[in-house]
């Protein structure tokens, strides 16, 4: 079955075309990066700004109290950047009694915040503004208040009535007793402090000051086990990338603890198949990347931990040529099929990029994982705390599993790909289980289908789940979902949800003339920006 090029989307949005670019998943974040770009600053003035403004004003996938990765091209050399906290220092297995998984949201679920500390390592290395100048949009939103955008409102909501019995959350989030709806406005004077105090202390009194004491002294008195030794212990990594060739273009991302690595192993299976004979939208091509998908993230879940932890199985084992090889050759070309992990040793957010005319060009995330994160917000702090622990697992001998110091499996990846000659793409795409997933479309339709980067983005997305289950898009055509179903796939076709399920794409791509191409996800209330 084959369909014409380019496919009928539905977006009406082109690509960007600048020499200096920001997207992101929020207009006023978007903007608050390029501002810093015209005042003088570098893609990782932009990158940071638009983080920090994106805690305020997108405050249902992203806070204060996040975690964040980075993937940097510096202008002759990449540099990766592990910024998610650890957990408390005296965590047990123990700790959750009987349970048979972690909890989901509320103190048990939060870990030492290390998004703070990633704003700070960056601009240590590459910042060229004064970190201060980097907070004055999202506390100018914070002090004055900024209007909600419409796919955010309706995300509030939804977080609002799950989370409005979390301790601090109602008395920040719900005003007046409800959520806020699009079109009105929201201050948070409480947040405009602390993040002048951390402007002013360069993260000092996040982690070993005041704010630090708040958010232990919290801790305290719900019984979580967070300190203020833990909060000073945080210390950002710089992890550097790892990798995968397809063809032309190699993908790269970070290292375990994060989800990356089953990006990097789907293209080493598809590389033996033939899908470079294939249409981005034929049958046959999506079912070969949902199988390589779901052997993928049967090795994830079985193998996948904080780097250090990872003792019997490592990142070398998992990306072996021959091993990927051999994972492929289970692929049946006619049938779909339910895969166990494999024996590969033998003998889930906000996403944004920015790139400037000097050729600096950044891929960055943030994420408190599900929408408000925990649930928890300090008192008095406007800090509202990632979720990340329940990707601990409590199975008795896991890599994986929860533990004291420790950093858990991630969802949230920054992308980015390399050709022969320099940077390619700097890239993302929020939401849970789904980021590896989308790396790997559109990493294929921009290099081996070569789509522009805003038709990558508008293109139907695909998700695989649990077992035979893969979700669709509505736009997808009907043909070519019958034709799924005819292997053997479990489909359920889903309505665009303007949440996470099938993510928010956020992607720059180099172009020949040394300008770029930006490009963001309709799914989402952001845009393009540039000059």
């Amino acid at each position: 079955m084959r369909f014409p090029t380019p496919p009928p989307y539905t977006s009406q949005r082109s690509a960007l075309m600048a020499e200096n670019v920001v997207v992101a998943s929020q207009p006023l974040a978007g903007q608050a990066g390029l501002s810093m770009l015209a005042q003088g600053g570098n893609a990782v003035d932009a990158a940071i700004a638009t983080a920090i403004t994106l805690t305020q004003v997108e405050p249902t996938g992203c806070g204060i109290g996040s975690d964040a990765f980075a993937i940097v091209w510096d202008g002759s050399k990449l540099h990766g950047l592990n910024a998610s906290g650890r957990s408390a220092q005296s965590w047990r297995s123990d700790r959750f009694g009987s349970a048979t998984e972690m909890p989901y949201r509320g103190w048990d679920t939060v870990t030492v915040p290390g998004a703070v500390g990633g704003w700070v390592e960056l601009h240590n290395k590459f910042g060229k503004l004064a970190f201060e100048k980097l907070f004055e949009p999202a506390i100018n939103y914070a002090q004055n208040g900024f209007i909600v955008s419409p796919i955010i409102g309706k995300l509030w909501g939804l977080g609002g009535q799950e989370l409005k019995n979390q301790p601090g959350f109602a008395d920040h989030f719900l005003p007046n007793g409800r959520a806020p709806v699009a079109g009105e406005r929201f201050i948070n004077t409480d947040a405009a402090k602390t993040l002048t105090s951390i402007a002013e202390t360069k993260g000092e009194s996040f982690y070993r000051g005041h704010l630090a004491e708040a958010i232990a002294q919290d801790a305290a008195k719900h019984n979580s086990a967070l300190t203020v030794e833990d909060m000073a212990a945080n210390q950002p990594d710089w992890c550097g990338t790892i990798s995968q060739q397809f063809d032309h273009f190699h993908l790269h991302e970070i290292p375990p603890n994060g989800q990356g690595i089953a990006a990097c192993m789907v293209l080493g299976m598809l590389s033996h198949t033939n899908i470079r004979n294939l249409h981005p939208d034929e049958p046959q091509a999506l079912h070969l990347m949902f199988e390589a998908m779901k052997l993928a993230f049967r090795d994830s879940a079985a193998f996948v931990a904080d780097s250090a932890y990872m003792k019997e199985v490592a990142v070398e084992h998992l990306l072996n040529p021959d091993y990927l090889a051999s994972r492929a050759q289970l692929i049946d070309t006619s049938k779909a099929q339910d895969f166990n992990s494999g024996s590969p040793k033998t003998g889930g957010t906000v996403c944004l990029s920015a790139a400037d005319s000097s050729g600096m060009m950044v891929s960055f995330i943030q994420s408190n994982y599900a929408g408000f994160g925990s649930g928890v917000v300090v008192p008095g702090t406007g800090i509202h705390l990632q979720n990340r622990a329940c990707g601990f697992t409590l199975e008795q001998g896991h890599p994986n599993q929860v533990g004291g110091s420790k950093r858990p499996f991630h969802t949230i990846i920054p992308g980015f790909l390399m050709g022969e000659s320099g940077p390619i793409m700097a890239f993302g795409l929020m939401g849970g289980m789904m980021q590896a997933q989308g790396h790997v479309q559109m990493s294929l339709r921009t290099q081996l289908w070569k789509q522009d980067v805003q038709t990558a983005a508008d293109a139907p997305r695909w998700r695989v789940d649990e077992g035979m289950r893969v979700s669709i898009e509505k736009s997808m055509d009907t043909r070519v979902v019958e034709s799924l179903k005819s292997m053997g796939h479990d489909i359920l076709v889903e309505e665009p949800d303007f949440a996470f399920g099938f993510g928010g794409a956020q992607l720059i791509h180099r172009l020949e003339s040394g300008g770029y191409a930006g490009g963001s996800d309709p799914r989402k209330d952001g845009g393009a920006y540039g000059f």
